[in-house]
């Protein structure tokens, strides 16, 4: 297989964003439909294989990856989809007995097993009948050899909310009852065999359609994490690179941070308790698994929709994009409260195609100015950065409350506040919800993870010229 674009973590990554930019290219060019079947030779040409067994089934793979690089199922609602294909190569996993078995006498493994699982061969070694195991894990509590061990294929381990299972085929099955399209089975599935549906399709649409600002002015409206990605290039040449692409300006979601600051840390000061609602994946966490604490839900939109909706009320027939790290940020827009105000929704990998799919070399481009927010809404990015900013808005705003706020990174510390929240037990009187460790620089649709990143969100943070939330918002009138 090529070897991965400097511009990406993993090959994996690296194979995505090769199919979104065939799709990407063919879009421009109007000639996709009739095209569709030639990306697959045109990134896998020849007869040798480079991912799997051949060529055959590698192009198979990525006629499926077209498709959700196209929308993906119309009939299912979740953005993120499995390749079924491509879900074959992880062991079955569940509980396994090592070498570790010493063939004791004891038996205290078949004596737990109430399915009678468990048989022993002709050395008294342990075996377990994976056709009747319902992996309970009695066995393994008991082994005095800890000879049991259980086995989770990664999109498992990665899914800390439990709504990835095996179906009959063995392949990944999501439970979109419980998925938050949080996106962390799409970064770490080491083959691919899960990734979120593109809407790239409807953003060239969007630029073509406008006309260059002739029908409509389109907006890119980008997530503060931008600063810790694109790192072979300058923060200032991405932004020339989007008004390149067609979009007529740039604007930060970190003013619309600043802007749900303000209003967030007055909700808090009247309402005494409150949870963010900036994190879509945090917020359907709450809906899903926690209903009854939905009340305490802040009811301000996220900064994304936030500033969309500033930006629509105030400029006629405007069209929004945003761009940004989360896969959960395309289910957002989806939401009645939501949709009216942002158009579509993409991530940082969809960007590098649609950037590469024009042969725009950003690092060729002078630096355009994107300056609209403060420190404290662009430090939104990081874990930590939302209760920092609402203690801002507090003291800007003379509110006499003592802010004592949990900062959740990941879900599973979510999970926790909020297990602690349900039985009236949490030391907290905010809690602010990352449902990506590290926050949103920990996004699946990132180019980059590292804690490197949150270095550079800091010194993102530090380079605004307006130091208040005060400033920031003031010269919107509100």
């Amino acid at each position: 297989m090529e070897k991965k674009s400097r511009k990406f973590d993993t090959k994996v990554q690296h194979l995505k964003y090769k199919v979104l930019r065939e799709v990407a290219r063919r879009a421009w060019n109007d000639t996709l439909l009739e095209g569709i079947l030639d990306i697959p030779k045109t990134i896998v040409p020849g007869h040798t294989p480079t991912m799997r067994c051949c060529v055959y089934k590698e192009r198979a793979i990525l006629a499926e990856r077209v498709k959700i690089a196209m929308g993906g199922n119309s009939e299912n609602p979740n953005v993120i989809e499995v390749i079924e294909i491509a879900c074959d190569e992880c062991p079955v996993g569940g509980y396994e007995v090592t070498n570790a078995c010493r063939g004791c006498l004891a038996h205290r493994c078949e004596d737990m097993c109430k399915r009678g699982a468990i048989s022993f061969d002709h050395n008294h070694v342990a075996h377990i009948d994976k056709s009747k195991c319902v992996e309970c894990g009695a066995c393994a509590k008991v082994c005095p050899f800890t000879a049991i061990v259980h086995h989770k294929r990664p999109c498992q381990n990665a899914c800390k909310i439990k709504a990835i299972s095996m179906d009959e085929n063995k392949a990944a099955k999501i439970d979109n009852d419980k998925c938050i399209a949080c996106g962390a089975c799409v970064y770490q599935c080491p083959f691919g065999a899960i990734t979120d549906k593109s809407f790239m399709l409807n953003v060239i649409d969007l630029i073509k359609k406008s006309e260059n600002d002739k029908n409509y002015k389109l907006y890119a409206v980008v997530a503060p994490s931008i600063s810790s990605q694109f790192t072979y290039a300058k923060l200032g040449q991405v932004i020339t690179g989007l008004k390149v692409l067609g979009f007529h300006t740039v604007v930060e979601a970190a003013l619309g941070a600043d802007m749900v600051a303000h209003a967030e840390s007055k909700e808090l000061y009247e309402k005494g308790f409150l949870t963010s609602s900036c994190c879509p994946a945090f917020v359907s966490y709450i809906k899903k698994a926690f209903p009854a604490l939905a009340p305490y839900i802040s009811h301000n939109l996220s900064p994304m929709a936030t500033i969309a909706k500033y930006i629509k009320d105030t400029t006629p027939n405007a069209k929004i994009v945003f761009i940004g790290p989360c896969t959960a940020k395309k289910m957002e827009v989806q939401q009645e409260e939501v949709k009216p105000y942002v158009d579509a929704a993409m991530t940082f990998e969809e960007l590098q195609a649609l950037f590469d799919s024009r042969d725009i070399d950003i690092t060729t481009l002078e630096e355009g100015v994107l300056d609209n927010a403060s420190y404290f809404g662009r430090i939104f990015a990081r874990c930590g950065g939302l209760a920092d900013a609402v203690q801002e808005g507090l003291k800007e705003q003379g509110l006499d409350f003592t802010l004592k706020a949990v900062s959740c990174d990941g879900i599973e510390a979510c999970r926790m506040a909020l297990l602690k929240k349900s039985k009236n037990v949490l030391d907290a009187n905010f809690v602010e919800g990352m449902a990506c460790v590290g926050g949103c620089i920990g996004g699946a649709g990132c180019l980059t993870h590292g804690e490197k990143n949150k270095a550079e969100v800091d010194k993102y943070g530090h380079e605004a010229h307006e130091k208040t939330i005060e400033d920031a918002i003031s010269v919107l009138n509100l």
